[in-house]
């Protein structure tokens, strides 16, 4: 690690990896949770795609574990859907 990295702090934005998180279909799209980590902790993220349309969802929230962050990633991704559905894309 640098010495500005360490004086700074280092942010990582570096999604889980992806073996530890698998898509879901769900009414018609498909959802693929991506925890990105920060610090200790990870945010919840996934991607939302439908005929070739994608949208990220990137919430405020943090969890302490990538798994933690993959289930609160779908279950957000599902509230999108069903309150968005096609607008999330628009």
């Amino acid at each position: 690690m640098s010495l500005l990295s360490r004086l700074f702090g280092r942010k990582s934005a570096d999604p889980a990896p992806e073996s530890r998180t698998e898509g879901e279909d769900y009414k018609g799209y498909r959802i693929v949770p991506r925890p990105i980590r920060e610090g200790g902790q990870f945010r919840v993220a996934a991607r939302i795609e439908k005929d070739g349309r994608g949208h990220d969802l990137i919430r405020a929230d943090t969890m302490a574990s990538a798994e933690q962050a993959a289930a609160l990633s779908v279950a957000k991704a599902r509230q999108m859907i069903d309150e968005q559905g096609d607008r999330l894309f628009g």
